[in-house]
């Protein structure tokens, strides 16, 4: 993989006062643990500089997409027969936590192209459409992007509306999808449509859709609470043709897919909201070391002293959920329910932590000077994203019951 052997190892710390660290205790690979470092090292020297930057301008910032792709970060948990690293699920993930530790918006970017906008073209793309695509996103030639949620269809993704009707040897898409990660700048994207209205959820399809299809165009995305420095857009198809062979998946199998990618994105969105919690959790303890009230530091109260601790509980906890999913999609188990867990509970955490962090620093924790109020915000998207909390609890809520039942 590129540039992993040049990594050096990552301080935590960002000042003299010492941090009580995040423990990495999880019997990594070598190669995992050098991805670690080096996308640490990445995070602290590119991203934390511009983080406020981008987040107040709402900008992308491209020169970081194409630094991310000098260091091959798009291909580490693709095979090498594509252009990959090999590196497997994990590894994929501490790389998403890491950068989003500093820059949620740049760990989300690199989270969509690869398990929304690469994955599902590599796992249900077939020969030709793996070989077409996949290298091309894997080099950063592609950026890619997934067109699931419309207006009307966000939570209840079933209840998908824009059509696809076979023409001879195409497809033609009319519809519309929003909140599209990725869109502006993505060369390729994945879209559903209905292709027999009569089957319901099993009529749905999904497309491989390059970004000069005529009858494609983007429309500017709703302005954001948080990630700012992610892209999204909405996509627009009139009487947009797809030839017949982008087809990805059987005809009908649209669902299916579509809820398995969602089940890896999960992991994804858990390692982000992971790296929110651990970033928020590292500023406040580093902040209450240094901050002097009452004589003392803020580390000296017992009451901020029990945040903190509460913090930590809350990263060392999510860590091993996301971890555990990451595992069992690494070694061919099935892992939806565990993925749905660490999803649930990491965006808490992150949602938590941020916010606790902004209590340790006060009103200047409510102020843009210092990062804890733009994790908080951040923090928002993942309780949302790749299926709300609310809909986490029903999948773990019947899986629960479907085992009971089984028992």
């Amino acid at each position: 993989m590129t540039d992993v052997t040049t990594a050096s190892s990552h301080e935590l710390g960002h000042s003299e006062y010492e941090l009580p660290g995040v423990r990495h205790a999880f019997d990594l690979t070598e190669e995992q643990s050098m991805i670690r470092e080096m996308v640490a090292d990445f995070a602290k020297a590119e991203l934390e500089p511009q983080a406020q930057d981008i987040d107040e301008n709402h900008r992308f910032p491209k020169d970081t997409w194409d630094k991310i792709v000098e260091l091959g970060l798009p291909g580490v948990p693709f095979p090498e027969d594509v252009g990959g690293a090999d590196g497997g699920t994990l590894a994929y993930i501490i790389a998403v936590e890491e950068m989003s530790k500093v820059c949620a918006s740049t760990g989300l970017t690199y989270a969509a192209h690869v398990s929304l906008g690469t994955y599902p073209i590599w796992k249900w793309g077939g020969e030709k459409l793996r070989n077409l695509y996949v290298p091309k996103l894997i080099s950063g030639e592609y950026m890619g992007a997934y067109g699931l949620t419309e207006p009307g269809a966000g939570s209840d993704s079933g209840g998908t509306l824009t059509t696809a009707d076979l023409d001879g040897d195409e497809y033609v898409l009319n519809g519309r999808k929003c909140f599209i990660t990725n869109a502006t700048h993505a060369g390729v994207f994945i879209a559903t449509a209905v292709t027999d209205k009569s089957l319901g959820s099993k009529g749905i399809s999904a497309f491989v859709v390059p970004r000069d299809t005529p009858g494609f165009t983007l429309a500017p995305g709703e302005v954001q609470l948080g990630m700012r420095g992610s892209d999204w857009a909405s996509l627009v198809f009139q009487d947009a043709r797809i030839p017949r062979d982008h087809l990805l998946g059987p005809e009908g199998e649209g669902f299916k897919t579509f809820m398995k990618t969602l089940e890896g994105g999960r992991i994804s969105i858990g390692a982000l909201s992971l790296g929110i919690a651990e970033g928020a959790y590292e500023c406040a303890a580093r902040y209450a070391q240094q901050r002097e009230a009452f004589g003392g530091t803020l580390s000296d109260m017992q009451a901020v002293q029990f945040k903190l601790a509460d913090m930590k509980v809350k990263c060392e906890a999510a860590r091993h959920l996301v971890y555990h999913a990451a595992r069992l999609k690494d070694t061919g188990q099935p892992y939806g329910t565990e993925a749905s867990v660490a999803k649930l509970y990491a965006s808490e955490a992150a949602m938590q932590n941020s916010y606790d962090a902004i209590q340790v620093y006060g009103g200047y924790g409510y102020s843009r000077e210092y990062p804890v109020e733009r994790m908080w915000r951040d923090a928002k998207l993942c309780t949302i994203g790749e299926g709300t909390s609310e809909i986490q609890r029903l999948i773990i809520g019947r899986s629960v019951l479907k085992s009971l039942k089984n028992a």
